[in-house]
């Protein structure tokens, strides 16, 4: 086997389907991970908060060509022009069920699960001709899409009886405190109160609003090339500003809060007061050093890092461990050094797409 991917989620899946569409066989790659089914971790932390509708845009599916998008394949099931209208005008956001319908289509044609094998990895090291992955190998190009280390808890909430991270499941209380604001933050907002309860929101800063979880120029070539000239405290510093708290405009937010506002139902507090239930809709932790398998790779081989992120190439490969011979490349969050928006469907394929063409070079 020439690859090897390491996680099983979503970023995983991008990957195997870029691969197979790329000719490389599903012989000549295996996927170790914990879930058989790489929607798991996503699907339950959707259904957690709820959600109805994708915050990506009919570009984000896992199919590894761009044509057609979910808003053409919409159409073409019968849902008629408006997807496409609303596609012209980035209005369009497919529902979860057809997201989730869609990925396991990628799943099943890809043949994902013919390659898969259920590990948890310990440790990757670089040798002679590739990579180990646990001792077994060596592959010459290797894929960690990890994933989030985890979920983030305020320290001073850790053991609250009344806390519940917004990606655990859970049910509205009577009176609820949302602390954070970003998307999963706002879905909570709306979802306590059309179950009927009196809303909180605490913050620490007022939210970012936008369309996308980065603004759109930095998924672009022209915008990725001027993130990529820039200087290492430059970059970091603007990869914390993109961290800030965002979700869309819109009515659908607005007009259901502006109203519960209105009603004494809904309002913005500086901290956490006496309400039954505070659901943390902190998002994850932050940072390679809380990934074992990442942080493990840094100390090994003494990786550059710069702040919480490890330092890769503009193609997410760690430049200190790929050679013409060989590849390692970050996906999913461990890889915004090289493409900021990587935590997103967008971000998986575009490393997918590089790790390709470097397979597909060293034939």
């Amino acid at each position: 086997m020439r690859c090897a991917i390491v996680g099983s989620g979503i970023a995983s899946l991008a990957a195997y389907a870029t691969l197979r569409h790329g000719g490389i066989a599903s012989s000549e790659i295996v996927v170790f991970g914990t879930d058989d089914d790489p929607t798991a971790a996503w699907r339950t932390r959707a259904a957690a908060i709820r959600q109805q509708r994708m915050r990506s845009e009919s570009d984000g599916h896992l199919a590894p060509a761009s044509f057609p998008g979910l808003a053409v394949r919409a159409a073409l099931r019968g849902q008629g022009i408006q997807p496409l209208l609303e596609s012209v005008t980035n209005r369009y956001h497919p529902t979860v069920e057809e997201f989730l319908a869609h990925a396991d289509e990628v799943r099943e044609r890809s043949g994902w699960d013919g390659s898969f094998r259920r590990r948890r990895v310990e440790w990757i090291r670089a040798v002679s001709g590739g990579f180990t992955i646990d001792g077994e190998g060596p592959f010459a190009h290797v894929l960690v899409a990890a994933g989030h280390p985890g979920l983030a808890l305020p320290k001073e909430l850790a053991g609250d009886p009344r806390t519940v991270h917004a990606y655990q499941a859970h049910e509205y209380a009577s009176s609820v405190t949302v602390v954070g604001a970003g998307m999963a933050a706002a879905t909570e907002w709306l979802n306590a109160l059309a179950a009927g309860s009196e809303v909180v929101s605490v913050r620490r800063r007022e939210p970012v609003r936008r369309p996308l979880n980065v603004p759109r120029p930095l998924f672009s070539k022209r915008g990725l090339a001027r993130f990529h000239a820039s200087a290492p405290e430059e970059r970091a510093a603007e990869l914390r500003e993109l961290s800030t708290a965002s979700y869309p405009t819109g009515a659908r937010w607005d007009e259901p809060l502006a109203a519960a506002a209105r009603e004494g139902r809904f309002r913005v507090e500086p901290g956490v007061n006496g309400t039954e239930q505070v659901i943390c809709a902190t998002g994850f932790l932050r940072g390679f050093e809380h990934d074992r398998l990442l942080s493990g790779l840094v100390l090994e081989h003494g990786l550059e890092t710069h702040d919480r992120w490890i330092v890769l190439a503009p193609d997410s490969t760690v430049p200190q461990l790929t050679d013409a011979s060989r590849t390692i490349a970050l996906a999913g969050v461990a890889g915004q050094w090289a493409f900021p928006a990587a935590d997103t469907i967008a971000g998986a394929k575009y490393t997918a797409r590089a790790f390709l063409r470097r397979a597909c070079r060293t034939r």
